[in-house]
């Protein structure tokens, strides 16, 4: 094992290369240290938002933020001014250039970490079961403090036979070119994560805004200084990677007719990553005092996805309600023939589908606009194929894309709020909607229905403030704008409802309350394995 002064050395080059970024008061003492992957203070988003409001909102705290990214030119720039209740933060790049933490290569490997290494990767390779605690210990304080450890693990003949080892034991029909690649783009992270977890300044409660790397550098940081560890999962973030490697181009399966000799076996490199986020999900969920979900449908996937059902809890997102006071004065007593699509213009929002529906209404309803409310930005491509429709179809004079607007000032003007998405977690535009009285109608996907028909626990319920609709479906979206626009009375009961809803139970000061709780549970203890 290294010295004292081998350890010294491993902080001292963090501390350097910290200094190249927006790492500041490095080691600061905190009551939480929040893990981020890819997000605040350096994207813009709803997960962003919403770190941001709880950390504003909870100036009792203070908070130590750790950054997790993948190239540092990507995060240049924040995208929010930090709160003055954060009193520090550290940014790591899970791919970092070996050469400047370690130049020297011992001549024999340390066989204890080769133990280690060798059970954890094992560990990845069949998920079944979380990474044991213990492991999980040992692993954390040993690599973190070894300024060998990618030689070692990475780069040593030891190394070699670690890895031709797990090549025989998955399959070894597949190409062994491609997994060695694999072998090596999914593993060295971790000696990374051991490292920070080592070197993590003290805290009273840690918190990940995430399974994936962040909710494992929680696991490894809880498992190694016994420092509770609070999870939050907006989305699934175990689902949501196995949703994107099913899709992903780069990884060809086997009927790929091209290069198959040269990429056979492919359908495993696939099923390698997908092991890989399920074992760093169910590490993070065992190591967890607390697990919270936006809804019950997601705490329930969090359930079969390992999370033990007594660590779970659902906590809803919510809004400012008295922001939309004045639109609720504001609403008319008939609908207005307007219905609004706010977002971004991006693919997951499926606005072609909102653009065909105004089209199908329009025989029902000739002055009908449909509006659509957010930044083009992201995706310009995608922008494009939607305005290219809109001429196509002829609605240059019913289909606007305004832009971003002031979301408070134009609900007056909208008769419906509509949301045609692919997939959401859970949709604060449609509780804005609600507080202002509008009638929504929604994909039945993330919360949507939730929020609409009420949670089960509602009791009493007070009705539906909306409708849900399948996803990609036009007519069924026409037949719920005329069921809404043909019926004043029931309109306005329908957003009253909505209203009504939102009070009870979406006002975001219920949620800092929830999470003031949280946090008070970990200081005090949590659930120290």
């Amino acid at each position: 094992m290294p010295n004292s002064e081998e350890k010294k050395s491993v902080s001292e080059v963090y501390k350097e290369l910290m200094k190249k970024d927006a790492s500041f008061n490095v080691g600061a003492k905190s009551d939480i240290c929040m893990m981020l992957e890819g997000t605040y203070p350096f994207v813009r988003g709803g997960v962003s938002s919403w770190v941001h409001q709880i950390i504003s909102n909870m100036p009792q705290y203070t908070f130590y933020l750790v950054f997790i990214g993948g190239q540092r030119s990507a995060y240049k720039q924040m995208a929010y001014e930090l709160p003055s209740n954060v009193v520090g933060m550290e940014m790591h790049y899970i791919l970092p250039d070996d050469k400047k933490l370690s130049k020297k290569m011992p001549k024999k490997a340390n066989n204890k970490d080769f133990g280690l290494w060798r059970e954890v990767i094992s560990s990845f390779d069949n998920p079944e079961k979380p990474i044991p605690h213990e492991v999980l210990r040992d692993f954390a304080n040993a690599i973190g403090t070894d300024p060998y450890a990618i030689n070692d693990l990475l780069y040593s003949r030891d190394s070699w036979d670690i890895l031709t080892e797990r090549y025989d034991a998955i399959d070894a029909e597949g190409s062994f070119v491609d997994y060695f690649w694999t072998y090596r783009t999914l593993y060295q992270p971790l000696i990374e994560l051991c490292r920070i977890a080592a070197h993590l300044p003290k805290a009273k409660c840690y918190h990940s805004i995430s399974t994936g790397y962040a909710g494992f550098l929680g696991a490894l940081a809880h498992a190694s200084n016994n420092v509770p560890f609070l999870l939050t999962e907006h989305g699934i973030y175990t689902k949501e990677r196995k949703i994107d490697l099913s899709l992903a181009t780069w990884i060809k399966s086997k009927s790929d007719s091209l290069d198959i000799s040269m990429h056979s076996g492919m359908d495993l490199i696939r099923r390698i990553w997908i092991n890989f986020f399920v074992q760093m999900g169910k590490s993070a969920y065992q190591e967890a005092y607390r697990i919270t979900a936006l809804f019950e449908g997601n705490r329930l996937r969090q359930v079969i996805d390992g999370a033990p059902e007594n660590k779970t809890v659902v906590v809803v997102n919510g809004i400012k309600t008295n922001r939309f006071e004045e639109a609720y004065k504001l609403r008319p007593q008939t609908p207005p023939h307007v219905v609004a699509l706010v977002g971004r213009v991006v693919s997951i929002k499926d606005v072609k589908t909102f653009i065909r529906t105004i089209r199908g209404a329009l025989e029902l309803y000739p002055d009908l606009e449909g509006w659509v409310v957010g930044p083009k930005e992201e995706d310009p491509k995608y922008v494009s194929e939607c305005e290219n429709l809109v001429q196509s179809l002829g609605l240059q004079e019913h289909v606007k894309f305004t832009g971003n607007q002031n979301v408070a000032k134009i609900m007056p003007q909208i008769g419906i709020m509509m949301l045609t998405s692919i997939s959401e977690a859970q949709p604060l535009v449609l509780l804005e909607a609600m507080a202002s009285g509008i009638p929504c109608i929604a994909t039945d996907v993330g919360a949507c229905s939730e929020i609409l028909y009420g949670a089960k626990n509602e009791s009493p319920n007070l009705g539906h403030a909306g409708e849900v609709i399948s996803i990609a479906n036009p007519a069924q979206g026409v037949e719920m704008i005329d069921h809404f626009l043909s019926d004043d009375k029931l309109w306005r009961e329908t957003g009253d409802i909505g209203r009504e809803r939102v009070l009870k139970h979406y006002e975001e000061s219920m949620m800092f309350d929830s999470y003031r709780k949280l946090y008070q549970e970990g200081i005090d203890g949590g659930n120290r394995l």
